[in-house]
């Protein structure tokens, strides 16, 4: 089944059906002028000279009055009365381009102005709607499913190489464009402040124990092939290798037990000075910058990043899909309780609303103009004849009611003057 059904095609001169309730009061008010006329003529024609027949008469006449004239205005906002060009009137067809320029006028002036759209935004707790959506979503409907197959739709049908590179050119000028050196300090600064680094100093001097456990033999015959024959001869290659690695392993256990060891100490300071050069050393920073935008070219990052993007794209795909099963799921809990999160917290609600109405109040500063043209560039275009038809429609039944109460306030209206005539 298709999301979106297309209108049938009508060709210029096509004239629509009135509303069924349009067309039935049509009858009701032009069939109650019928009978006004038929009474007048009754009455006329019986009229024995009883004061009775008197006022029938003068009602009926006075109804047909002001039955004509009110079907006369109604008419005449529409369309000539009877085929007649009789000047003033078929006022809308001959106005609906300054129609168009003055509805368009009122809506900038009433809705799409910054000012008025901001002073709504300030009533619309568009954070607090979201989190009321994301904790409590709708259930299964024909808007929800509708919506998930056309985002499945839109995702399957762009341009995957197109888009893929404009995700990863995005996010390749994105990272070329921050700079990391300063933000590797001050997360190092920020780690050494709140003591994190002790445990990856820890960590180290754990691995360099281990792995001088691991290449014991290693270290005895680099010493062995680097000794003269003297030495080998006494020896002393084999007693310089021992006291080697029991001093480097006496080393690494004093450093693991003693945090004030002056090596261990040494490295801190280290830490803390490359933390300082990351942020204020140019020359530093240069290296660092040039680093990273040789590890973006490599051909292995490329493709991670496209790997992210092809992950993203699929992780939608499915959640447009399957939003019940998204939702059941860990991502689904992560979204309640971003819903709960948005609720509950002032401030964050207070930024986010904030931020939509400047979002809201610059879309309307930048193409207010623009949906004021299209409107009325829009009913500029409609001919005529189809003006005439939507607004009859919208508004044509209680112009019919018009009719009806001219003709019967008429009526009573001509009763009054006669009773006056023989009254008075």
């Amino acid at each position: 089944m298709k999301l979106f059904a297309r209108a049938p095609r009508r060709s210029p001169g096509h004239m629509e059906a009135p509303p069924p309730g349009l067309r039935h009061m049509r009858i009701v008010a032009t069939g109650l002028l019928v009978v006004m006329a038929a009474l007048f003529l009754i009455s006329r024609a019986l009229d024995t000279g009883h004061p009775v027949f008197g006022f029938v008469r003068a009602f009926a006449e006075a109804a047909m009055v002001g039955g004509l004239a009110d079907w006369f205005a109604v008419t005449a906002l529409f369309r000539h009365p009877l085929g007649l060009p009789i000047p003033h009137t078929a006022i809308i067809p001959r106005n609906k381009d300054r129609i168009g320029n003055t509805l368009a006028q009122f809506l900038k002036d009433n809705f799409l102005t910054p000012s008025v759209v901001a002073r709504r935004m300030r009533k619309i707790d568009v954070a607090g709607a979201a989190g009321r959506f994301l904790t409590d979503p709708p259930g299964k409907g024909r808007l929800r499913e509708g919506a998930s197959r056309l985002i499945a739709d839109i995702l399957e049908a762009l341009d995957q190489e197109r888009l893929g590179g404009m995700v990863k050119s995005a996010i390749a000028n994105r990272l070329r464009g921050m700079e990391v050196a300063p933000l590797l300090g001050q997360s190092l600064d920020a780690a050494i402040t709140e003591e994190r680094h002790i445990p990856i100093l820890d960590s180290l001097i754990t691995w360099a124990g281990r792995a001088l456990d691991a290449n014991e033999d290693m270290i005895r015959n680099m010493v062995q092939q680097r000794a003269n024959w003297v030495m080998k001869m006494a020896g002393l290659d084999e007693r310089l290798a021992s006291a080697i690695i029991d001093g480097l392993r006496r080393l690494s256990i004093e450093m693991a037990v003693d945090p004030a060891h002056p090596v261990r100490l040494k490295a801190e300071e280290g830490l803390a000075d490359l933390a300082w050069r990351l942020q204020h050393d140019p020359e530093l920073r240069a290296k660092v910058e040039e680093m990273k935008n040789e590890i973006i070219g490599n051909r292995a990052v490329a493709s991670w990043i496209e790997g992210l993007w092809e992950k993203a794209r699929a992780g939608l795909l499915n959640a447009a899909r399957n939003p019940d099963a998204t939702m059941a799921g860990r991502f689904g809990d992560a979204l309640r309780q971003l819903g709960a999160t948005l609720q509950q917290d002032p401030r964050l609600k207070a930024t986010i609303n904030q931020f939509a109405r400047r979002a809201v109040v610059g879309a309307v500063a930048s193409y207010g103009s623009g949906i004021v043209a299209l409107v009325s560039d829009t009913i500029r275009g409609w001919d005529a004849r189809t003006i005439t038809n939507r607004l009859e429609a919208a508004v044509g039944r209680d112009l019919q009611y018009i009719r009806i109460n001219g003709t019967l306030v008429g009526g009573l209206v001509g009763v009054l003057i006669h009773a006056f005539e023989v009254f008075g």
